[in-house]
């Protein structure tokens, strides 16, 4: 049995159609309806046709990335629990229409952060780019929060000083930008939301947000179970505290606690190879190895380091992490299913004719398309099955 070659769509406003996804190869969309605000019950009605559009075009809806927990949940604010029953009823709604894999982070505020949207790669693609350096530019100089100096070395402080002098006003707008980017077709945050928020999450801290992460799953376990419903939660990204911000799921030993305090088969993992990529610490086998029971949806990217922690997005078979052994591992795993694991090639080269075409940053069509070519041809080998279904 083959894992489930899927492929992420931001609906019909996405500039990649579903007939691309199709001749790129991908049997299975990962989607979301990023126009019902977060907090609001996704209608039974929008699910459905949705779900009709995606199956009309000859493809199947196999994960839901994302219903977004609202912020009320993760600081638990006095209204949290009304947040919590309508996330309830959102699940029951989609496992009435028969999807039940959901993808969703417990990061506070910000989604996946970069520095850098289009950085020139040495074959003229752009790729994705962290730097510690440009986060600390707009930390310390842009944004000015209290206490940001503590939080990097002597070194990045002097160079940020230096970078900061030397830019003009476009080149900090677009840093500021790329910083606070929210999901596509979903609003950015702004800079104001973002210092309250810092405010508030430094006031819970760390183990007040696990405690919060527990408290979320264990008032959805019920409906879960009832439904089939499988929580996939996405690792950090990047996979460290950022702007005082605090990171709860970043590590084996962070996976490690969530499935011991919550300890159902509907809690499970997302295993985003690149994120995870991204710690230095990290070794990418032995977290699989940890988790392989409760990995339910797998991301597959790469990324390549440096001394310094900054890291760019790579190519899927290029980087720093070992695709082979990941992909024999997830395989070897699939194996032992009754489903397919369901994978998609996370994020991609903005590549070819993609360089002169607008595109969500990440999901351009050409450079996934490439990626999801080469880890359907990394299964084929690592598996020995080619040609058989």
């Amino acid at each position: 049995m083959k894992l489930k070659q899927s492929w992420r769509w931001y609906g019909p406003n996405d500039p990649v159609t579903l007939q691309d996804v199709k001749q790129a190869g991908a049997t299975g969309v990962v989607t979301a309806l990023h126009h019902v605000p977060h907090g609001e019950i996704w209608p039974l009605e929008d699910i459905l046709e949705r779900k009709n559009i995606i199956e009309d075009a000859g493809l199947e809806w196999v994960v839901v990335e994302s219903v977004p927990v609202h912020e009320a949940i993760k600081t638990r604010r006095p209204d949290a629990d009304k947040y919590i029953e309508n996330y309830k009823i959102s699940l029951k709604n989609l496992a009435e229409c028969g999807i039940r894999t959901v993808c969703y982070n417990f990061m506070p505020v910000l989604d996946w952060t970069r520095t850098q949207l289009d950085l020139v790669m040495k074959d003229g693609s752009k790729a994705l780019y962290f730097n510690w350096t440009d986060l600390a530019v707009f930390d310390l100089f842009i944004f000015q929060r209290l206490g940001a100096e503590a939080d990097y070395s002597e070194k990045v402080r002097d160079a940020a000083r230096a970078r900061f002098a030397a830019m003009d006003e476009a080149e900090k707008q677009t840093l500021t930008k790329n910083i606070l980017m929210g999901i596509p077709n979903e609003v950015d945050i702004e800079m104001e939301t973002l210092r309250s928020s810092i405010e508030e999450y430094q006031r819970i801290g760390r183990e007040g947000l696990q405690e919060n992460l527990v408290y979320f799953l264990s008032s959805i376990a019920e409906v879960c179970e009832e439904s089939g419903i499988k929580m996939t939660i996405h690792p950090d990204d990047p996979p460290y505290p950022i702007l005082g911000l605090p990171r709860i799921v970043s590590c084996k030993e962070d996976f490690e606690y969530l499935l011991k305090k919550v300890d159902l088969p509907f809690n499970g993992v997302c295993f985003c190879t690149g994120s995870l990529g991204a710690g230095a610490a990290n070794h990418l086998p032995e977290i699989f190895e940890a988790v392989k029971s409760r990995v339910y949806f797998a991301h597959l990217r790469n990324v390549t380091k440096d001394d310094e922690g900054n890291f760019y997005e790579a190519d899927h078979l290029g980087g720093d992490v070992n695709m082979y052994t990941i992909m024999k591992a997830l395989v070897a795993e699939n194996d032992t299913r009754q489903e397919p694991i369901p994978f998609r090639p996370d994020h991609g080269h903005q590549m070819l004719d993609d360089l002169a075409k607008v595109t969500n940053p990440g999901y351009s069509a050409i450079g996934r398309l490439r990626g999801l070519a080469e880890l359907r041809g990394l299964e084929l080998g690592v598996s020995g099955r080619y040609g058989i279904e």
